[in-house]
């Protein structure tokens, strides 16, 4: 009953994909029929999606307090994240390049059935296309899923002015705070039809371009999780190794299953703050150090999100022929996949939705693809999350390490015991 409760909602969803792709293997083009049921699902996110993101973004940013923390520790975590997060996204590529997650030879038909019409443009320089990605020259596009990027930038300042403005931004607030809620029960309610929707739309896929793209997401999934059990062994224990040596792995080791068990049991990375709260102070890490690294790598730091941000996209690059294969697309691929991870970690509710189609926006994949990524995003859910908990364990390791020098770890365990 636990497992049902925890991942009620995956089951669901994976269970209607195998049904969907029962359907599809069965009546093959007939199953095109169930096409418009799949296409009402994603209607219902795209009107949903821009609220959603100027809402979320714009009241997390705004009810952000002054921590009460050191300079230096909040420096040294951000330094932390940022190097880690690095590690994860070279992972992350190194795995896609070496294993082809797509083998299917529909990505031209494919690209040709999600796209509503031809776009061609004359190529811009670096400098236009960044301008052109952050900014519009009208206030109405900003309100538009095809600037996804520029919204969130809207977003985050919008938030930024109403925490600087203070008491006289307070009623706006609350009207946004308000917005937020309603916003959030309405994609409660289209995730009540999305089983539904996916199970069509995976039907009249696999129908039309036939099974083989079954296979490429059990391989996507197949492969995930071997790079994050891999992941999760190796690097996380050369991080204990470098925050406090042999005893430092042994007391990893010792401590981190609980958050582990926890992560995998909850799927939740928020649900695993103080269980991991917990096993971090219990390895030596100093209390405020672990209160605040814990809780802001849950918000911003997560190795498991952009690996899978990396997969999600080498999944299209694949699927529709890309060519990435070269310093500036794999300079792409890192950019893209931190400013998604930032986006999923950034908002609690909705927050893989707004990544996935920051990723199709900056990426230039047709906004059709949104489901591909939903899919891949629910199978790979359980690892991703495992991940995502024990990094900032060994985050919180690297954080002592670096504020309290190389002895910290017999210093606090002896006053721990």
């Amino acid at each position: 009953m636990k497992v049902w409760k925890n991942y009620k909602t995956t089951i669901i969803v994976l269970a209607s994909l195998i049904i969907g792709a029962i359907v599809g293997i069965v009546f093959k083009e007939k199953a095109s029929v169930l096409e418009p049921f799949g296409t009402l699902f994603m209607n219902m996110m795209f009107v949903l999606i821009v609220p959603l993101i100027f809402l979320t973004i714009t009241t997390s940013i705004a009810k952000i307090k002054e921590p009460k923390r050191l300079g230096k520790l909040i420096k040294t975590t951000i330094l932390v994240f940022i190097i880690t997060s690095l590690v994860a996204v070279a992972v992350g590529i190194i795995s896609t390049y070496s294993f082809k997650l797509v083998d299917t030879e529909n990505g031209t038909s494919i690209l040709s059935t999600l796209t509503d019409e031809e776009q061609e443009s004359a190529p811009l320089d670096i400098l236009n296309r960044t301008v052109s990605a952050i900014s519009v020259n009208d206030f109405s596009k900003i309100l538009s899923k095809e600037n996804i990027l520029a919204l969130v930038i809207f977003s985050l300042f919008v938030g930024i002015a109403i925490s600087k403005t203070g008491r006289d931004a307070e009623p706006l607030l609350k009207v946004l705070n308000s917005a937020n809620k309603v916003i959030l029960k309405l994609v409660d309610y289209a995730f009540y039809y999305a089983p539904f929707g996916l199970a069509c739309y995976f039907a009249s896929l696999i129908g039309t371009f036939g099974s083989v793209i079954v296979l490429d997401y059990v391989k996507t999934f197949i492969i995930y999780t071997v790079v994050a059990l891999i992941f999760y062994v190796v690097i996380y224990s050369l991080y204990a190794y470098l925050s406090g040596g042999k005893k430092g792995i042994k007391l990893f080791w010792k401590n981190a299953i609980g958050a582990s068990a926890t992560a995998i049991s909850t799927c939740s990375s928020a649900a695993s703050i103080p269980i991991n709260i917990k096993c971090a102070k219990n390895i030596g890490v100093s209390d405020d150090i672990a209160e605040t690294v814990i809780p802001l790598g849950t918000s911003f730091h997560k190795d498991g999100s952009i690996i899978g941000s990396v997969f999600k996209i080498m999944f299209l690059v694949y699927l529709f022929n890309m060519d990435v294969f070269n310093a500036s697309g794999i300079s792409k691929v890192l950019v893209v996949s931190l400013i998604a991870n930032l986006l999923v970690a950034a908002v609690p509710v909705g927050g893989g939705t707004i990544s996935e189609m920051v990723i199709i926006s900056m990426m230039g994949f047709p906004v059709a693809a949104l489901p591909i990524l939903t899919i891949i995003a629910t199978i790979i859910d359980a690892p991703a999350t495992l991940l995502n908990v024990v990094g900032d364990t060994s985050s919180a390791m690297l954080v002592t390490r670096k504020i309290e020098g190389k002895d910290w770890i017999n210093k606090n365990t002896i006053e721990n015991t």
